[in-house]
């Protein structure tokens, strides 16, 4: 091999590698991550949202532990005078015990069940301030150009994709279904 041919393979070496890296940047998806947690903690207005919401749900669990001692102490009278009540008043007592345990059980799962008044308070309170976030990681991610942002919070969540990789619709037309326009559909 000629000293020439060398320079030549090395001139195409360099250009394929060159052009390689080119198509490499020009075709990579730039990623970004944010931990949702950190972020909403140097928040004031989420601390006092949190500081809130606990102290409505200590109220709350304090109001569910009182019916509850109530309940306890009705049912602790009940077994000492049960021996010497009328089978009536026995009953009647029963089910007034029954009936009260299940207005206490009622009452905590109105507080703090799925969609109980803790839930409705934490969208009231929390809510406007995660949607700014996510706003301002949406801004964020259009301005610098990333393709997705990852919340490392909890469970890995996308935040943000660009539009431009959804492929929903061609997977969809893979599988021989029309796709609407609506997500909601």
């Amino acid at each position: 091999m000629s000293f020439l041919n060398i320079i030549k393979m090395k001139k195409q070496f360099l250009f394929t590698g060159l052009f390689m890296l080119i198509m490499f940047f020009g075709f990579a998806q730039k990623y970004a991550y944010i931990n949702s947690e950190y972020i909403l903690s140097q928040i004031p207005e989420y601390k006092e949202a949190q500081a809130e919401l606990d102290r409505v749900a200590v109220q709350w669990q304090k109001e569910i532990e009182a019916k509850f001692s109530t309940i306890d102490s009705m049912y602790k009278r009940y077994q000492v005078e049960a021996i010497t009540l009328p089978e009536q008043i026995k009953k009647s007592r029963e089910e007034a015990i029954i009936a009260q345990e299940k207005a206490a059980k009622e009452l905590q799962k109105k507080r703090f069940g799925q969609n109980g008044d803790l839930f409705k308070k934490r969208e009231e309170l929390v809510k406007p301030i995660q949607d700014r976030v996510i706003n301002a990681v949406n801004d964020y991610a259009k301005e610098r150009g990333y393709a997705f942002v990852f919340d490392t919070a909890g469970d890995l969540t996308i935040i943000y994709a660009d539009p431009k990789w959804d492929i929903n619709a061609q997977v969809l037309q893979k599988m021989g279904i029309s796709a609407s326009n609506n997500l909601d559909d």
